[in-house]
C-alpha cells in the first residue's frame, strides 16, 4: 500500500511539472521553448542508444587538387608535413610522413636546429630509417658523411650513390690523426686569391681539431685527461713541428719534437733551464706517445699516413666494421678520429664557398653508436660536445644514434651525464622506437611524452610472438617510429621500404648460406658411379 502510494505521488508531481512547463508558469518557460533531446557527439546516450566510447580516426587518402576536387568542402591538408624525406605512412591515418632534419630547418621552418637524435632497442630499424634520410637527401643535392660505420650497414647504399668508401682497421687502412688534410693546399688557394683571414681561420680550424684528437687520443689510452701543462707542451710542439716538418708528420715526429727538448717547449715546460724538470715535466707524456706509435691497445691505426684521404664532393662512409666489439678504446678512438676528420673536410668546403672559389655543398651528418665514445674516458663529452654544436653555423645536418637514454646517463661524473642529456635536449627532433618501460622516467625529463605516447613506445619493444613453424615474424614495433618535436604530439610513422632498398638494407647476409650440420657432415661421400 505504500509503495503504491509513492509511485503515485512521483507520477503527480511528474505531471504537475508538464503542465506547468507547457503552461508556461516555469521561471524560465515563459522566454525558452522546451528542450529537444538529441545525440551527443558520440551517439545517442542512456541504456540502447549505441553511443561510442572510442571514436576512431577516419583513414587519410592523398590526392591532388584536380584528383579531389570534386570531394569539396569534405578534403583538408594532411596532418603531417610533407616536406622532406618520404619515410613512411603514418601508422594511425595512413597519410604520407616526411621528414628529415634539414627540410624541416631549411624549407619548413618547423625546428631551430638541423640536428636529430634516434633512440630505440636494438635490431627495430633504427640503421635503416638513417639510411631512407641519407637516400633522400642525396637526391636532393646533400651530401651524405657516415663518419664511423661499425657494422658496415651504409656500405652498400653509399656505393649505390656512387660515394666513397674509407676501410679503416689493423691491417686495413690507417688515418693519420696530424695529417691536417685539405686544410694546407686551400690556405694557399685562399692566400693567392687574397683571402688571408680566411686562410688564417682555415689554418686555426685544423690546428686546433689536430690538437683536439691528440688529447682525445691520450685520454682514451690512459682514461684520463691529460694535465693542463701537458696541453701546453702538445700545442707548442705542434706549432714548431709545423714550422719545422716538411710533409705530413706523424705521431713519431711529434714524440720526436718533444724528446729533442727544443728551447720553446722548454719555456712552457717551466724547467727554468733544469733539463732534469723537464724530463720529469713530459716523461709521462713521451710513455702514452710511444704506446701510441708503437701499437698498443690502441694499435697502429692513427700513427701512419692516411691510405685513403677523403673527398668532399661527393657520399663518404668510413667502414670500421673489421674492428672488434671487444675493443671498445679502440672503437671509440676511431669514431672520434673519423668526426673530426670529417668536420675538418666540412669547414675547408665551407672556407672554399665564401671566398666564391667552389659552390656551396650541405652534408648530412651520421654519428652512429654515440654512446661508445662516451664511455671511453673522463672528458670525452666535452670533446663530443666540441665537435658537434656548431652544426648550424657551419651547414651541416646531423643524426645521432643511440640505443636508450641509460647509455648516455651511464658516465661516472655528473656534469658528463648532464652534457650527454643535453645532446638530446639540444636536438630539433628526437625519433624514438621501441623502448622499455624503465626508460620513460629518464626521455620524460629530456622531452615532454604523454601517457599514450610511451605506452606506445613500450609496445613496439615487445619481441615477435612463437611461431613453431619457424617462418619470418617479425617484432611489432620493427620500422615503426615516433617523431617528436619540442612539446607537439608525436607523429607514430611506419617506415616502407622498396625493393631497392630492400637490398641495400640486408644486415643478415652471412646467414643466407646455411652451414653445414653435423649430420651432412658425419654421411659418407659416395665416388661417382657407386651404386
Amino acid at each position: 500500500m505504500a509503495r503504491n502510494t509513492i509511485l503515485q505521488a512521483k507520477k503527480v508531481k511528474t505531471v504537475n511539472t508538464a503542465k506547468k512547463s507547457s503552461t508556461g508558469q516555469g521561471k524560465e518557460g515563459a522566454s525558452r521553448p522546451g528542450r529537444v533531446r538529441g545525440p551527443g557527439s558520440r551517439g545517442w546516450g542512456g541504456r540502447g542508444g549505441g553511443a561510442a566510447a572510442l571514436v576512431p580516426a577516419v583513414r587519410e587518402y592523398r590526392g591532388t587538387t584536380v584528383q579531389v576536387c570534386g570531394l569539396w568542402p569534405f578534403s583538408s591538408g594532411t596532418s603531417s608535413p610533407m616536406i622532406g624525406v618520404p619515410l613512411g605512412r603514418h601508422e594511425e591515418t595512413q597519410a604520407t610522413v616526411c621528414c628529415d632534419p634539414i627540410s624541416w630547418f631549411q624549407r619548413a621552418h618547423l625546428i631551430s636546429n638541423p640536428s636529430a637524435f634516434i633512440l630505440g632497442k636494438p635490431g627495430l630499424g633504427k640503421s635503416t630509417l638513417v639510411r631512407r634520410m641519407l637516400l633522400g637527401l642525396s637526391g636532393q643535392g646533400v651530401h651524405p658523411l657516415v663518419l664511423g660505420d661499425l657494422k658496415a650497414e651504409h656500405v652498400d647504399a653509399v656505393e649505390a650513390l656512387g660515394g666513397q668508401v674509407i676501410r679503416l682497421g689493423r691491417g686495413r687502412g690507417y688515418l693519420n690523426i696530424l695529417d691536417p688534410g685539405q686544410a694546407v693546399e686551400v690556405a694557399q688557394l685562399l692566400e693567392e686569391q687574397g683571402h688571408h683571414d680566411a686562410a688564417v681561420r682555415v689554418r686555426a680550424d685544423a690546428h686546433g681539431r689536430r690538437l683536439n684528437m691528440v688529447v682525445s687520443l691520450i685520454t682514451i689510452s690512459r682514461n684520463s685527461p691529460p694535465t693542463d701543462q701537458e696541453q701546453t707542451i702538445l700545442d707548442r710542439a705542434l706549432r714548431v713541428l709545423d714550422d719545422t716538418f716538411n710533409g705530413i708528420p706523424v705521431l713519431k715526429d711529434l714524440l720526436d719534437v718533444i724528446t729533442a727538448a727544443p728551447a720553446e717547449l722548454r719555456q712552457v715546460a717551466l724547467d727554468r733551464g733544469d733539463m732534469t724538470v723537464y724530463l720529469q715535466e713530459t716523461r709521462a707524456l713521451e710513455a702514452t706517445l710511444l704506446g701510441l706509435t708503437g701499437g698498443g691497445k690502441l694499435g697502429e691505426i692513427f700513427s701512419r699516413q692516411t691510405t685513403n684521404p677523403m673527398r668532399r664532393d661527393r657520399a663518404v662512409v668510413f667502414d670500421v666494421s673489421s674492428i672488434d666489439e671487444t675493443e671498445t678504446d679502440l672503437q671509440a678512438a676511431i669514431l672520434l678520429a673519423c668526426w673530426s676528420y670529417g668536420f675538418g673536410t666540412v669547414n675547408v668546403a665551407n672556407a672554399l664557398a665564401d671566398a666564391g672559389l667552389e659552390p656551396r655543398r650541405n652534408y648530412f651528418v651520421v654519428l652512429d653508436e654515440l654512446w661508445r665514445a662516451l664511455r671511453s674516458g673522463k672528458g670525452m663529452v666535452d670533446r663530443v660536445d666540441a665537435l658537434t654544436r656548431l652544426n648550424r653555423s657551419v651547414g651541416v645536418g646531423q643524426v645521432m644514434i643511440s640505443h636508450t637514454m641509460s647509455d648516455l646517463l651511464a658516465l661516472p661524473a655528473e656534469e658528463d651525464r648532464m652534457k650527454a642529456r643535453g645532446f638530446v635536449e639540444r636536438s630539433g627532433m628526437v625519433i624514438c622506437a621501441g623502448l622499455p618501460a624503465s626508460e620513460m622516467p629518464l626521455l620524460t625529463a629530456a622531452i615532454p611524452l604523454s601517457r599514450q605516447e610511451q605506452q606506445k613506445l613500450i609496445s613496439w619493444q615487445d619481441p615477435p610472438s612463437w611461431d613453431s613453424r619457424g617462418g619470418d615474424v617479425e617484432p611489432p614495433g620493427r620500422g615503426k617510429f615516433l617523431i617528436k618535436v619540442g612539446g607537439r604530439p608525436g607523429i607514430p610513422v611506419q617506415i616502407g621500404l622498396t625493393s631497392i632498398e630492400a637490398s641495400l638494407n640486408d644486415t643478415n647476409k652471412r646467414w643466407h648460406t646455411p652451414a653445414q650440420t653435423l649430420l651432412d657432415a658425419a654421411a659418407p661421400i659416395r665416388e661417382e658411379g657407386a651404386a
